[in-house]
């Protein structure tokens, strides 16, 4: 005889943090501000010529894609469940994360390859003034995206992976200060290409973690915060337990953990066996943080818990 039962009703998100509305709007207000100074950024520069001015305008223009894939990603995210999708869409989060991490691992690789061939053959001259003005503006805005998202990139993947392109940025605008000042007062051209490698090597050990957070997630892998062996333990200590087989623990998105497992009771009143799913559910849910819990209950065989007369009989002469 067997039982399956759900912790929850049939269609249900769980959601950590601040709500998805919160959300939008941050990623709303970051992308509007980014937009808008990059517009402002491109105009000046073509009207003074400037191709360092026009180049981080673009530059902010491409992150600005980044800010509306995340935006796009929260979005759906927010639609509701479905026999169809029965645990909602929350998954297009971590595919955005790791295209994020993916895009920040590009802007690593190819600052690392455009530091090396400057550091190999340093230019004659570098105009550090506009150089200078320009990485000041950006790190501005940067720092203010960054502000905006810093919040919600703890506990949304998402949001983490535009949030560390907004500090990739900010450290990258700081790399050029330094740079253009080495320059202007020293004439130290060899400091671009030193400290744009710098740079790079931060910005990549920022995206791996993400992409490998990622990976783990959408390959379905076990939290690594959790122990089996210590679940296992806790499934078979309940009153009625007697074995748990199949028990298998993923991550549908951060913050949101699922349980299946098979259990073998000894309890055959279907209130009894109500009664301990209820608890088992309750328990994972505050002591493992697992919302979703799939377990299927089978009982022991009848002639195990009720043997034959002459059974008992033998074993009551055997003592």
């Amino acid at each position: 005889m067997t039982s399956p039962l759900l912790t929850c009703p049939p269609y249900c998100n769980h959601t950590t943090g601040h709500p998805p509305s919160h959300k939008i709007r941050s990623l709303s207000v970051a992308l509007g501000v980014l937009v808008c100074f990059s517009l402002v950024e491109l105009g000046v520069g073509l009207i003074s010529h400037s191709l360092a001015l026009a180049a981080e305008a673009g530059h902010m223009l491409s992150d600005g894609f980044v800010l509306a894939l995340a935006l796009l990603a929260t979005w759906i995210a927010r639609w509701p469940a479905s026999p169809t999708a029965p645990f909602g869409y929350r998954r297009v989060e971590i595919l955005a994360a790791l295209t994020n991490g993916l895009g920040l691992l590009g802007v690593a690789t190819w600052i690392g390859w455009e530091a090396v061939a400057r550091l190999h053959a340093p230019p004659t001259e570098i105009l550090s003034l506009p150089m200078l003005v320009t990485a000041l503006l950006g790190l501005g805005i940067n720092l203010i995206n960054a502000a905006l998202l810093h919040d919600d990139s703890h506990h949304d993947l998402n949001l983490r992976g535009a949030f560390l392109h907004m500090v990739a940025d900010a450290i990258s605008s700081i790399g050029i200060i330094l740079a253009a000042l080495a320059v202007w007062m020293w004439g130290w051209t060899w400091a671009d290409g030193a400290i744009s490698l710098g740079v790079a090597i931060l910005i990549a050990g920022a995206a791996l973690p993400l992409m490998r957070q990622s990976l783990h997630i959408l390959l379905e892998k076990s939290p690594s915060h959790l122990d089996l062996n210590q679940l296992q333990t806790h499934l078979q200590s309940f009153a009625g337990v007697i074995a748990v087989t199949d028990l298998r623990v993923w991550t549908i998105a951060l913050g949101q953990n699922a349980l299946s497992a098979h259990l073998t009771v000894s309890l055959q009143e279907g209130c009894q066996r109500d009664r301990l799913l209820q608890q088992i559910q309750t328990s994972l849910q505050q002591e493992f943080d697992i919302q979703e819990s799939f377990l299927q209950l089978a009982g022991l065989p009848v002639e195990i818990l009720n043997p034959p007369l002459s059974e008992r009989m033998n074993l009551s002469s055997q003592k």
